[in-house]
């Protein structure tokens, strides 16, 4: 089998089906928790059958958040989760696809959020309704959609989104199919497409998509087939990708990408094997890598607490307090003052409506207010003007509402 794609032999190469009974596995064990403590499951799906139905009518406005905190927002038009939120250019986010627990439907239906009247409404719908997939936004004002899931298979297609037109247009194909991988703008405006799940296996195949040939093209690829890891750009415009799940199951190592030559290469590894974490660049050039779990396809998986910073100069990771809360599936978010907000989530047996703030000064983490509700698969979107958009989620069902964090 052709390196780029990863080797069944000593992977664990089951099909998305297969995930997708995993999870109902540990759904049937959360809910099990759940009906001594009347909080339903956060992780149980069932399996999407068909195309989203168009978005209805916009829900009424809310005003913008004036106070310290949590407080909500305008609800979205379709409650969803494993969607993506891209602050455009004029400061508007675009909510697209992702999953409606409630119908098992993938989503097809987007909407953008005006953070100065509070509310969302619709906008056109992508081609292809699909999940787990990625969103970037380019130079020239466009968003990205590349890849994800879509119910029965991991998909190669990709759509381009227009915020003057409103509208979704296909563009090139990635050469491989992936879901679960991760995509990051590199300074001179290409994307760098990693990792993720194909058709049966994790992959360590890696492309380049060129917004002005509107194509994709072969790079890398990484020393480690990986998904569900993350990959963050560093100030000199390599690109770290951490952890994730692969060969081990899961995984410590870490490569850098290399735009210039186009090529990955190993760096430090973490001390901690975790998947599903959080990766933020913080405004000293360090990485904050924080919480994670050991294989969320297990029923004995563990969620972390814990937390690493990795230093581009040394290409080392080093333990850094640990958060209050151990989580998975939760959000991070760099805010203005250089502080970050890490958001909700689970803990393996609830969602969390917990959030909390680390500062890099002191290299510890503080409580904050909590949520309004506790969700888990949702988005987190620092908006212009210093506060955080909350959107969406696992709440049993997916739920449509949003929340305003301001700092």
């Amino acid at each position: 089998m052709d390196k780029a794609e990863g080797s069944s032999g000593g992977r664990r190469s089951y099909a998305r089906v297969g995930r997708l009974m995993a999870v109902l596995l540990i759904g049937a064990s959360l809910a099990a928790c759940a009906a001594a403590t009347g909080t339903p499951s956060p992780i149980d799906r069932p399996t999407p059958s068909t195309t989203a139905s168009p978005t209805p009518e916009p829900t009424p406005t809310a005003s913008p958040t004036t106070t310290p905190g949590f407080s909500p927002t305008g609800s979205m038009t379709t409650g969803r989760e494993s969607h993506t939120a891209t602050l455009l250019s004029d400061g508007r986010v675009l909510i697209a696809g992702g999953y409606d627990r409630s119908t098992g439907w993938p989503l097809a239906s987007a909407e953008l959020y005006d953070p100065k009247t509070g509310s969302f409404s619709p906008t056109g719908s992508m081609a292809t309704a699909r999940w787990d997939y990625t969103a970037t936004l380019l130079p020239d004002g466009r968003v990205l959609i590349a890849g994800g899931y879509d119910g029965s298979t991991p998909l190669a297609s990709a759509e381009l989104y227009d915020p003057k037109t409103g509208r979704f247009t296909a563009t090139g194909s990635m050469a491989t199919t992936r879901t679960d991988h991760t995509a990051t703008l590199l300074p001179d405006g290409r994307v760098l497409i990693a990792g993720g799940y194909g058709r049966s296996t994790v992959l360590a195949s890696a492309e380049l998509y060129d917004p002005r040939t509107g194509s994709f093209s072969p790079t890398g690829p990484m020393a480690t087939a990986r998904e569900l890891h993350t990959a963050t750009l560093l100030p000199d415009g390599r690109v770290l990708i951490a952890g994730g799940f692969g060969e081990s199951p899961y995984l410590a190592s870490a490569e850098l990408y290399d735009p210039k030559t186009g090529s990955f290469s190993p760096t430090g590894s973490m001390a901690t094997a975790r998947e599903l974490h959080t990766a933020t660049l913080l405004s000293d050039g360090l990485v904050l890598i924080a919480g994670g779990n050991d294989s969320w396809y297990s029923t004995t998986s563990t969620s972390f607490a814990s937390a690493e910073l990795y230093d581009p100069k040394t290409g080392s990771f080093s333990p850094t307090g640990s958060m209050a809360t151990a989580r998975s599936y939760h959000t991070a978010t760099l805010l203005s003052d250089g502080l970050v907000l890490i958001a909700g989530g689970t803990d393996g047996s609830t969602w969390l409506v917990s959030a909390e703030l680390y500062d890099p000064k002191t290299g510890s983490f503080s409580p904050t207010g909590s949520m309004t509700t506790g969700r888990a698969f949702h988005t987190a979107t620092a908006l212009p003007d210093g506060r955080v958009l909350i959107a969406g989620g696992d709440a049993f069902p997916s739920t449509a509402s949003a929340e305003l964090y301001q700092p």
